[in-house]
């Protein structure tokens, strides 16, 4: 195959580069090591130590490594050769600023800006200005020579490129991470509750099938002459509940499609997928009204069957009271995984010798949640049964696990993972509590 001459003459451009470059064998060596290196190092910190660790050992020369953060509106500490630097959530000092080259500091530092690849910048997980991805200070530099420093500013270049390709490495990874996750979501919240169309339309099926019986009994009695007014009215009172079954299955079948309607249209929403990660599309709600009770409406027939009573006080606060701006597609969710939760590991407790099996829901108003003045709203959804086990209760909300007492339940261990990411998605919090005769299940949104 023959090489296309682009490639060739690129090729040509790079030898003259380095024989103009005239790096010397430590320089060549130290670019070796860190090429190397940042193939062999997986971990993003471990790059980030590998980036400042080899002009340390190369050259004895000190160096921090800052990354952008949107959290500091700029750069922040990823990495330092200085004894006791704590990396973490460090803004960069204001005497460093992104700059077009390198630049020395006031303060005895060389500091080169670590740029991008210019047409991969719109693929990063974040926001940069122009294609710079952090800054490099190399010190104490007294006295450094032009070919040191153009060194260091090739070097920065190098640790550009390979950042850029983590990065990116990162982020398909949390895509996919994402992907798959997305996927539990909608087999949890979709696909399983889906399956109870089937019920749906047997019941329906079976009241056509007796309608049709009638009409063809009737018929016949006609054609023969015999339809007297007793057997008419045995008919009419047959046909009747016939026909309130069908009504009532038919307003089970338009609540279920339009609660599947809102899961799918939020979990399929083209603004996941693009970004890797759910989205928010929030909006003003009353909490009871647009979202607790559609999913607790849904349940209300198999809450019955299994004997479970249903609780419905709501802390004495005013209902109009209750509003949120959430995405309620969402939140929706949390709640049918709370309230599916319920149904499932509802047990029955003996309370003042009588014995009761009941779920309940609320909310309260917690001051100060959030801070000074920032109060919260606490959400629950309570279920009678045998307490938790301490030890388990801090794994609760982790993904795929799954405590004791749910063993002989079928479950994947994703519903409070869900409801985890969620809230905190919307910056609340979840939590469980063991309390008098079971179990409460909670989070708190802000206000």
């Amino acid at each position: 195959m023959a090489i296309p001459q682009r490639i060739v003459k690129r090729i040509e451009q790079k030898k003259d580069d380095y024989r103009r470059y005239n790096f010397s064998p430590l320089e060549n060596d130290a670019l070796k090591t860190f090429f190397d290196l940042a193939q062999e190092f997986g971990s993003i910190q471990d790059f980030y130590v590998l980036c400042v660790a080899v002009p340390k050992s190369f050259f004895s020369l000190d160096s921090r490594l800052y990354i952008v953060d949107p959290k500091c509106d700029g750069p922040s500490l990823a990495a330092t050769t200085e004894e006791g630097g704590d990396p973490t959530q460090t803004c960069a000092p204001e005497y460093l600023k992104p700059a077009e080259g390198p630049y020395f500091t006031d303060k005895k530092s060389l500091v080169l800006p670590i740029r991008g690849k210019k047409f991969l910048i719109g693929q990063l997980p974040f926001h940069v200005e122009g294609d710079v991805l952090g800054l490099l200070e190399v010190f104490p530099v007294e006295s450094m020579d032009t070919h040191l420093m153009f060194f260091f500013e090739k070097y920065a270049n190098r640790i550009g490129f390979r950042l850029h390709n983590k990065f990116l490495v990162e982020k398909n990874i949390e895509h996919l991470r994402f992907i798959r996750s997305l996927v539990a979501d909608i087999e949890h919240n979709i696909i399983v509750p889906n399956m109870v169309y089937k019920l749906f339309l047997r019941r329906l099926r079976g009241k056509v099938t007796k309608n049709i019986e009638i009409e063809d009994f009737l018929s016949k009695c006609f054609a023969e002459g015999r339809c007297d007014k007793s057997v008419m009215q045995s008919l009419l009172e047959e046909l009747t509940d016939v026909n309130e079954g069908l009504k009532g299955d038919l307003e089970n079948l338009e609540k279920h499609y339009k609660n599947m309607s809102l899961f799918i249209e939020t979990l399929f929403r083209k603004s996941h997928f693009d970004q890797g990660r759910l989205t928010l599309r929030t909006k003003k709600c009353n909490m009871k009204k647009d979202v607790v009770l559609p999913q607790l409406e849904r349940l209300l027939d198999q809450f019955r069957k299994a004997g479970i009573t249903i609780d419905d006080r709501l802390s004495g606060i005013p209902e109009e009271e209750v509003i949120n701006v959430v995405d309620v597609g969402l939140i929706a969710q949390v709640y049918a995984n709370l309230f599916s939760n319920a149904l499932k590991y509802t047990r029955e407790v003996l309370i003042l010798g009588e014995r009761k099996k009941y779920i309940a829901y609320g909310h309260e108003i917690v001051k100060d949640f959030f801070g000074p003045g920032r109060d919260g709203v606490k959400y629950n959804v309570f279920s009678s049964g045998p307490q938790i086990a301490p030890e388990e209760r801090k794994r609760l909300f982790e993904e795929a696990y799954r405590a004791s007492n749910a063993a002989d339940v079928p479950g994947t261990g994703h519903g409070l993972a869900f409801v985890k990411n969620v809230i905190g998605l919307h910056g609340g919090a979840v939590g469980y509590e063991a309390v008098d005769y079971g179990n409460n299940f909670y989070f708190i949104l802000p206000i």
